[in-house]
């Protein structure tokens, strides 16, 4: 079974680390702003990359977004959906987008990281981390994360669908994220979820605490669970 890591806003692969490329005989990472304007674009050009054969997708904030659309494109390849800060409802909010766009627009990745993606960490994260990720974010086209931050705020609401997959789905949500209700909410209506809580982490587990992710994922991978 090839593994896939989609990455989250406001940045790339990289946030992926060593430990989680090992998953698996054939690990894919791609950056993902080049694949396109839409969700469904970026879940095409996914599918194109992963690979032949089963897939176990690990997706983070529209990672995994993307990785329940490429569930909606072709569910007979899906064989694992790890989603980490990600839910599948979505409610359209067009002014949070369009002032996303203008932060963006106007004060670049110096004005958007402090007032949207730097809050996102937990209150103890390693400084390093922190900085690391910053420096990730500022290296990024400010074009490809505002193409980013439409086809977030542009997907379709996938409860429904993803309520009826019966497919392994593990919910990862940091203790310090803003909505890891949610995740537990989530996991409880799935066919086959699973809630699990990572503690002293924010948005961004991979980052984080990148060695608990991947015991997670790797339990789910050889257990089903």
């Amino acid at each position: 079974m090839n593994a896939v890591l989609l990455h989250p806003l406001p940045l790339d692969a990289r946030i992926w680390a060593p430990e989680m490329r090992s998953l698996a005989g054939h690990v894919v990472a791609p950056d993902m702003y080049a694949l396109g304007d839409s969700i469904e674009a970026w879940a095409s050009g996914v599918l194109e990359r992963a690979g032949q054969g089963p897939l176990a997708f690990v997706g983070c904030s529209v990672g995994g977004s993307c990785a329940i659309e490429v569930a909606c494109l072709a569910p007979e390849r899906v064989r694992l959906l790890v989603l980490v800060g990600a839910k599948a409802g979505h409610r359209p909010e067009p002014a949070l987008r369009d002032e996303a766009v203008r932060v963006l627009s106007t004060e670049g990745m110096a004005g958007a990281w402090t007032r949207y993606w730097a809050p996102l960490f937990g209150p103890n994260a390693d400084p390093e981390v922190v900085e690391r990720a910053r420096r990730s974010a500022f290296e990024q086209d400010v074009e490809d994360v505002i193409r980013g931050v439409r086809v977030f705020h542009g997907r379709s609401d996938r409860s429904e669908f993803l309520e009826g997959l019966d497919v392994p789905v593990c919910v990862v949500s940091g203790e310090h994220d803003r909505t890891p209700s949610e995740g537990a909410e989530l996991a409880a209506r799935l066919r086959r979820g699973s809630f699990h809580r990572v503690a002293g982490a924010g948005h961004y587990v991979p980052l984080e605490r990148p060695a608990e992710l991947t015991a997670i994922v790797r339990q789910a991978m050889e257990f089903g669970i």
